[in-house]
């Protein structure tokens, strides 16, 4: 499992050093929750911030963007070259577009399903991508409570995809902890992401390692 920390849970205040320690941790990626309080209520980090992100960092940016406008925010962040952008299906008129944008800037793309959202809806961009993103809360806020149901809508898009792009990868964000780490793996899950409960941890290391399963 690849575990993937949520910087909106960090301490802004000493940001550089929260990069640093999930790095020294042996984190796999760094999550960057991009929100524009128009597609979610709440607004979060821009460019600023996240260039000071890529330039401390020792381990890949995975980009999840929570926006209106795919395009604006992937033109921002693109220099950077993060390993992933991801955007969700139910702001994008124009998934398969925005899918080659990102591939001809030489970044992995990624879509995002909220809660609601089917597999069966974008089945036929498996070919395409290289992550599914599963919400398991509520886009928005960190620190909610997991919602079970994800764990069914995993097993049916690990068949899709075992079906149409065996090499997509899984990933889930939103309460993942070390209760429910072995489900979700077993489920099919391949990368978490993790935001409270690496960073609520005394030890960021041993938070990390305890969902490396």
């Amino acid at each position: 499992m690849l575990v993937a920390p949520s910087i909106l849970s960090a301490d802004f205040g000493i940001l550089n050093d929260e990069i640093k320690a999930i790095c020294d941790g042996g984190c796999d990626l760094i999550h960057v929750d991009v929100m524009d309080g128009h597609f979610v209520p709440n607004m979060t980090i821009g460019p600023v911030v996240v260039n000071s992100v890529g330039a401390i960092a020792t381990k890949p940016l995975d980009i999840h963007l929570m926006v209106e406008d795919n395009n604006f925010f992937i033109d921002l962040f693109s220099h950077l070259k993060p390993k992933y952008i991801s955007f969700h299906i139910e702001s994008e008129r124009h998934p398969h577009r925005v899918i080659q944008k990102l591939r001809a800037l030489d970044i992995k793309p990624a879509i995002v399903l909220n809660p609601h959202s089917t597999p069966e809806s974008i089945e036929y961009l498996l070919e395409d991508l290289d992550m599914v993103l599963l919400m398991s809360v509520n886009p928005g806020f960190g620190g909610q409570k997991f919602i079970t149901s994800v764990v069914e809508k995993a097993q049916k898009l690990k068949s899709l995809i075992d079906k149409r792009n065996p090499n997509c990868l899984i990933q889930v964000d939103g309460g993942v902890n070390d209760k429910n780490i072995l489900e979700l793996k077993d489920a099919g899950v391949d990368v978490v992401v993790a935001g409270s409960y690496v960073y609520g941890a005394s030890d960021y290391s041993k938070a990390i390692k305890s969902l490396q399963i």
